[in-house]
Order: structure tokens, then sequence, then C-alpha cells
């Protein structure tokens, strides 16, 4: 493994300095990291690695194993790992993040909220991800483009390169991140030999640009930040894909799909079994079929001669009892919610957090890790504020409204007004509806009528209390 120290003793010139980044995305690209980072994309793209390159065999009377291309090869992946990581993601941070200062998240770029679900999302699927606080942005990085360069004694992250190429015959290209600056490579494959070279010189994280009509943008001056402006997230304190563990379950619960799925279709072809016809040969069965096949009947010459069609009878039980373990295992061990447990009817509030139980505990440790994230970008781009969340739920709507309006004498209308529309799915509206309301009691006592009508009452009130005292 490549660290920092190595770069230090390593690097002297521009051309050590490149070949440096050639290894180190080499050796990235070998580790056990990398590899799971990749396959994990697939599957949450739906590719899934076992099921795509499973090959049905036949065997010889020798033994030798030879492909079955005769038979139905289904090759059914199922969707549980994108469902799983997308489920965690969205009930963290769809509603957004929240801050105390109401410019917080102004500063952080208005795409902060989405690419905070991005990076959580690549984190649970590639086992980390990369924050790059960008001047006024996040940008994210995956496992899969982020080669990390760590300090051997502290663990620290010094640097690292972030990597791509269009395509397997297009150049190479690196941006190589220091606390310092950083600088962007580029490798061209000429008449068979790759050379690097440097695409853009290295420059400060922080740049002060003039501009004039005659000389266009000018960088004038720069400056770093105090530590390489590049946050590491990780899923959780394990440290690695939630595929890991989750695999070996979705390739069972693939293969026993399509096997089944293959075998509804190999059985759904009529099989004949010709009787007294011994007779006939391998060229006369087959004009028997073709014959089948186009005109629906055939005559078989052979005297006592009869042909019978037969199915098969494919065992359903057992699959779909197996399918259907394997499904609960899978969202018991992620700790997913499975909605099919809180759809089929109406259910209390209470059944509806206890559904959630499982995913809370899964949540809480991600949580964690996006919140200390968070406030090193904060900490990055000089704020001072706290990162909080809201949980997506679903929610007995009717139940919790009603348990807000009976609340309401012991809360301010302010809150309950606040609370039942958000309940409702208006939160937009409850500034304009608080205006309203504000409008309604302006107007209660802006009349003549109604003034004379309170002052009158106060008059009385008075008269009442002389009255009293005589």
């Amino acid at each position: 493994m490549l660290t920092f120290q190595d770069y230090e003793e390593r690097v002297h010139t521009e051309a050590d300095k490149m070949r440096f980044i050639e290894d180190l995305i080499g050796e990235y690209k070998a580790s056990e990291r990398y590899k799971t980072a990749v396959i994990a994309d697939e599957y949450a793209r739906q590719e899934n690695t076992t099921i795509t390159q499973y090959q049905k065999l036949l065997y010889t009377m020798a033994g030798e194993a030879v492909p079955d291309n005769y038979s139905a090869n289904y090759k059914l992946a199922s969707g549980f790992f994108d469902r799983f990581i997308s489920q965690r993601t969205q009930y963290l941070l769809s509603n957004g993040i929240t801050f105390n200062k109401p410019g917080t998240k102004k500063k952080l770029g208005k795409k902060f909220d989405k690419r905070m679900q991005t990076a959580g999302y690549e984190a649970l699927s590639g086992g980390v991800s990369y924050i790059f606080w960008n001047y006024d942005h996040i940008e994210v990085f995956t496992a899969r483009e982020f080669a990390p360069l760590y300090d051997e004694e502290t663990g620290e992250m010094m640097a690292g390169v972030r990597f791509w190429r269009l395509d397997t015959d297009k150049p190479l290209r690196a941006t190589f991140y220091e606390q310092d600056g950083y600088t962007d490579y580029i490798w061209r494959t000429r008449k068979e030999k790759t050379q690097g070279e440097i695409f853009k010189e290295k420059r400060a994280y922080i740049q002060t640009i003039a501009r004039t009509p005659a000389d266009g943008e000018e960088i004038i001056a720069g400056e770093n930040y105090s530590a390489l402006p590049i946050v590491t997230l990780y899923p959780d304190d394990h440290k690695q894909s939630k595929l890991v563990g989750l695999r070996e379950n979705i390739d069972a619960y693939d293969l026993i799909k399509s096997g089944f799925a293959n075998d509804l279709d190999d059985a759904s072809q009529i099989y004949w079994v010709i009787s007294n016809a011994g007779g006939m040969g391998e060229i006369d069965l087959k004009e028997f079929l073709d014959r089948m096949k186009r005109v629906k009947a055939s005559m078989i010459d052979e005297e006592g001669a009869k042909a019978e069609a037969h199915t098969i009878e494919v065992p359903y039980n057992s699959r779909e009892a197996i399918l259907t373990r394997l499904r609960s295992d899978m969202y018991e061990d992620f700790g997913a919610l499975d909605t099919k447990n809180i759809a089929a009817g109406a259910v209390t509030a209470t059944q509806v957090m206890a559904a959630y139980e499982p995913m809370d505990n899964k949540t809480d440790p991600f949580e964690t890790h996006i919140t200390d994230a968070i406030e090193e970008v904060l900490e990055l781009a000089g704020i001072e504020d706290e990162p909080s969340f809201t949980r997506s739920v679903i929610i007995n709507r009717q139940e919790e409204i009603q348990t807000v309006i009976q609340a309401a004498e012991y809360t301010s209308e302010d809150y309950t007004t606040t609370k039942i529309l958000t309940l409702m799915g208006d939160a937009d509206q409850i500034a304009t509806v608080k205006a309203e309301k504000e409008a309604e009691d302006i107007d209660r006592f802006s009349g003549e009528d109604d003034l004379e009508d309170f002052g009158n009452e106060i008059i009385g009130q008075l008269e009442g209390l002389l009255t009293e005292e005589d």
C-alpha cells in the first residue's frame, strides 16, 4: 500500500510525480475496495454480476462441461440493492438538511442537499465517498474514481488522485489533490507508447481572478485551506460496502428465480412418446416434429404405432417458499422497511413506529457519519453551525392530526398551525396561512362598529365595578 511517506521519498521531479500517480492508480484499482465498489455499482444498476455471467452447462459422457445452448437461460436480476440503499439514503436526507442559522444553506451552494444525497448513496454502495469543498459548493467523488493517499503514522488523508477516462482507447485523465493545490494530468497513447504530461499547472484552491476587456481572465492571487479540502464519508463504523454479506442472498434469489423461469419455459414444450415405432430413425422423428409444427397433424407409417403428447409439471411450492424466505431475510438483515407489512389496511401510529425501528437502528450510525462529514465541510468553509435531519416516515395522517388538535389547548396557535400543515403535506403554505390568520385578527377590530361595541363593553364593565363599590 502506497502512503504519503512513500510519496515524499520517491517524488523529486514532475516526472517522478506522474510515475507515482500512475502507480497509485494501478495499486488502487487492484485493491479489494475498488473491486467491491465496481461490483456494488453494477448491482445498484441492476446488472447483478453473478446472474449476468451465469452460463448453463451440459456434461458429456466423458464428464466434460459444455455450454447448454438448447434450453432456456433467463437471467433475471433483482433490484434489492438499489432499493435498500436508496431507501436508507432518502429516509435520512430526502427532507434536506436543516441548520440553526438561516444563511448557512445558501453558503454551501444551492445543490448541497442533492449532492449530499449522492454522497450518502455512494458511501452505502461503495463503502466510502469523498466530499470536495470547492470554494462555495461541494462536489462528490466515488470510490470508483478516487484513490486516497494516507499518512502511515496518523492515518490522515494527505492527498489523493481523482482519475477517469471516457473509454479504454481514450486518454487517462487525473487530478492530483494536495494540501497546497491541485494539478491536472493527462496520459495519451501515441504509436503504442503512453506518455503523461501536465494538462493544467498546479493552482490554489481559492483563486482571485481579475477580468479586463483587453486581457480577459487573469489569476492575480491564490490561497489554500489549512487542510486538504476533501472529506471522507463512510456509511458506518464498518467502513465497507453494504453489498458485503448481502450479495450472496441476492445471488441465491436471482438464481432460483431464473431457474424457475427456465424450467417453466422448458416444461411448456410438449414432448412426444411414439410407441411401436422402433423402425423410426432420427430423420423420421425430425420429420414428424416438423410436420406437427406446420400442420398440427402427422401420419405414422408403422403398423400399430401411436403417438402421445406429454408435458412436465414443474414443482412450485418449494421454490416460492425459499424465494419468500430469502426476501424476508434480506429485508431483516439490511434493516429495510418492507411497506407490504404496513400497506394492507389501516395501521396505528404505534404499529408504524414499530415497523421503522429496524431502519432507525441501521440509520443512526449512518447519520452520525453524515453529521461528522458535514461538520468538517462547515469547518473548511469557515461556518459555525450544526446540521440536523428530519427523517421521512410514513404516518397515519388522520391519527396524527387528531393528536395535534387534542393538544392544541396546551400549545401555541403558531405551533398547531405549523404542525397540522406539515402533516397535511402543505408545509410551503405555513407562512401564507399564518399571514391570513393575522389579517383576520386585525380585521376583527378594525371597523368603527367593532371599536364602538368594544368601547361600550369596557365602559359597562367599569360602571359595574363602580356600582359594587357604592
